[in-house]
């Protein structure tokens, strides 16, 4: 069966009413929808619609509160440290974000760790949000054990993504945005969904030996990316969200598609620097416009047809994707069986 080609807008509209049922206000169904179908537009699926379901199911069993709100438990500034009480991991964000841009404006640089947390969709989401106001973005977020040290066969952390958003007088920021595994778990579920094997490389089974069975890799562990230098950085983010904040590091992170009624109680930190303020008053983004062109007009490898700055595939993407999600079988039927139960007109066209 080939993918289901589906109007973004009518898929937001369809998360917005989901959720609204679900007893989130419109705004926040507004914000959550917004983060999904973008993360599907640009073809990060692994961040997107694909979800939804967990999300449904860790509300309906209490593993996401749809009552806790965030709230500041120390503020020394450029510094702060919240509790998101287990809220929506997108309302959380958002306002941390807002807040280390609000703080970088007076201070030039600001910090906001989040503890108590839930999974925030794409880390390109807030870092974006920062480079918009012509501020330097970065978003890290720790998850559970996922990847061992080289050489080890047992997962010790997670595959801590993070992004980096630099901004750009084009208004097409510079955007890094990874995993700290050669793969994200989500890629991992949807070559699942997909009926897909996946590449050696990505993980392992659960003795630790290659494989390209993505039901034994979700079993088993990821992989670093580039070995020991993932592996350092996922260990640095881990600190950089669970030590600053106060919260969950390492084992204590738990797993996001486990039992859907425990708190995933992950990490997030936010921090921003205010650019527009260096260089008398100029910011950077003529750098950042320089040096992303410069990429984009060098030397192509034999075969290549373009070379990409970072964040420009996925501008591409969303272009090409011009308004529609492309949703597997497996999920749009999902999506239709969501809109059956909760009395909502299916997103998917008959």
């Amino acid at each position: 069966m080939s993918a289901k080609s589906v109007d973004a807008a009518r898929l937001a509209g369809f998360i917005e009413k989901l959720f609204m049922k679900l007893g989130t206000d419109r705004e926040r169904a507004v914000l959550v929808a917004d983060s999904l179908v973008r993360a599907d537009l640009e073809g990060v699926t692994s961040h997107g619609v694909l979800l939804l379901p967990m999300y449904v199911g860790r509300i309906e069993a209490g593993g996401i509160s749809l009552t806790g709100r965030p709230e500041i438990t120390d503020d020394l500034g450029g510094l702060v440290v919240m509790s998101a009480n287990h809220c929506l991991g997108q309302i959380s964000s958002a306002m941390a974000t807002d807040l280390a841009i609000e703080r970088a404006r007076i201070h030039g640089v600001a910090t906001v760790a989040v503890r108590h947390a839930a999974h925030f969709g794409a880390g390109a989401y807030w870092a974006r949000r920062a480079a918009a106001q012509g501020m330097v973005g970065m978003a890290f977020c720790n998850t559970r054990p996922l990847m061992p040290s080289p050489g080890g066969a047992q997962s010790l952390v997670g595959n801590n993504p993070l992004c980096i958003a630099f901004p750009s007088a084009q208004g097409t920021p510079l955007i890094v945005d990874m995993a700290t595994s050669a793969s994200a778990v989500g890629k991992i579920r949807l070559a699942m969904l997909n009926g897909k094997d996946i590449p050696v490389g990505w993980a392992t089974d659960s003795e630790g030996k290659d494989t390209t069975s993505p039901a034994e890799a979700l079993k088993g562990m990821l992989l670093p990316a580039a070995g020991p230098k993932g592996f350092g950085l996922a260990v640095a983010i881990d600190l950089l969200c669970g030590a600053i904040s106060g919260g969950s590091l390492s084992t204590s992170v738990r797993p996001l598609y486990g039992t859907l009624s425990d708190f995933y109680d992950c990490a997030h930190t936010f921090m921003v620097i205010d650019a527009s303020r260096l260089n008398k008053g100029r910011g950077i983004t003529e750098e950042v416009d320089a040096l992303a062109n410069a990429i984009r007009s060098s030397k192509k490898a034999p075969g290549s047809q373009h070379v990409y700055a970072p964040g420009d595939l996925e501008r591409e993407r969303s272009r090409q994707n011009n308004g529609f999600c492309r949703l597997s079988p497996e999920l749009a039927h999902e999506m239709a069986a969501l809109a059956k139960r909760f009395d909502i007109e299916s997103p998917i066209a008959p």
